[in-house]
């Protein structure tokens, strides 16, 4: 499995960004899917999950009611919607895939997000 993040940048506080996490490969065996964030000189911390189907999410408590995750399993990607954005959002977010095929985590490369102030 190879996943590709995008749609990083930077915005202004209260702005906008969706970010996309495109599935190649063993897409078939993906089930859980999930966003995790990395600060500079901090933890990289989960942000979202969404379970294989889409109905089920759960969102860490900094970005609940701001961020929405989804996926379109048809399309292979998964998604991030991004509003209301604050400076302590600023991070590079990455996309994980669980593969229940080999019982491993897949990781994308990271896509770079910045919100000034």
């Amino acid at each position: 499995v190879q996943l590709v993040e995008s749609g990083g940048g930077l915005v202004q506080a209260g702005g906008s960004l969706r970010l996309s996490c495109a599935a190649s490969g063993r897409t078939f065996s993906i089930s859980g899917m999930a966003w995790y964030r990395q600060a500079p000189g901090k933890q990289r911390e989960l942000v979202a999950t969404i379970g294989s189907g889409g109905g089920t999410t759960t969102y860490a408590s900094s970005v609940k009611g701001r961020f929405t995750i989804s996926r379109d399993n048809a399309k292979n990607t998964m998604y991030l919607q991004m509003n209301s954005l604050k400076p302590e959002d600023t991070a590079v977010y990455y996309c994980k895939a669980h593969s229940v095929l080999v019982g491993r985590d897949y990781w994308g490369q990271g896509t770079q997000v910045a919100v000034s102030s």
